[in-house]
């Protein structure tokens, strides 16, 4: 059984705070057999993390940033376009022989794709139903119950955005330790998924920053215009 965190950020994506080596250094002193490394709208996280040397293994992804929300893309290095219908985006990455699953889907602040369209939850092959940057976890809860109903595996992920959050969420893998063989196994539902919750205040900072963040790029913006 090998121990996965199917989500996970470096300083590739715009809000991510640590290096790849950092988040692969992290991985390793926890004893994670695998990750996946899914910065927003971006591969080159995912590509860089494939030349260095770890006995870690990298599962390369990305997550996109589509219409109604985001979706995890593992088992590609190339760039799918951001802001496309979540449907378009998913024949887009089957294509590719990807393996899609959706995140954090019922979650408010976090673009989960189900609060706007419920065919997504139809259209991927599983869903992270454990997230570990949650408040009260209602979110989780939700995604877990209509996973169920659907019959769609259920996967966990750190979702972490700095090396000391890698492995908060876990998938539990029965699998060889290779990227084809985890894949197919998550398709057919040979997973278990946990983990720990990250702490308030970090969710909470990051939040805030990420807000601010964006407050800044639409002024840049409108003074452009």
């Amino acid at each position: 059984m090998l121990t996965c965190d199917l989500h996970v950020h470096t300083s590739y994506s715009k809000d991510g705070e640590s290096s790849v080596e950092e988040i692969l250094k992290r991985a390793e002193e926890l004893g994670l057999d695998a990750i996946a490394i899914t910065d927003h709208d971006t591969v080159d996280g995912a590509k860089h993390a494939l030349t260095i040397r770890s006995p870690v293994l990298v599962i390369p992804g990305i997550e996109v940033s589509t219409r109604q929300g985001h979706l995890l893309v593992l088992g590609v290095t190339e760039v799918i376009p951001a802001g496309l219908d979540v449907i378009d985006t998913v024949h887009i990455a089957r294509r590719m022989g990807a393996l899609l699953i959706l995140p954090h889907p019922y979650h408010v602040w976090r673009h989960g794709v189900a609060r706007r369209k419920k065919a997504g939850m139809a259209v991927v092959d599983a869903v992270e139903t454990f997230n570990s940057r949650y408040i009260v976890g209602s979110a989780n809860s939700k995604a877990a119950r209509i996973a169920k109903r659907l019959e769609k595996p259920c996967v966990g992920g750190s979702d972490a955005h700095n090396a000391r959050f890698v492995g908060f969420g876990r998938t539990y893998v029965d699998a060889e330790k290779n990227v084809p063989a985890i894949l197919d196994a998550i398709r057919a539902g040979k997973v278990t998924c946990g983990g720990t919750k990250t702490p308030l205040r970090t969710y909470t900072r990051q939040s805030l920053t990420n807000t601010w963040r964006k407050i800044k790029r639409i002024t840049r913006h409108m003074q452009l215009r």
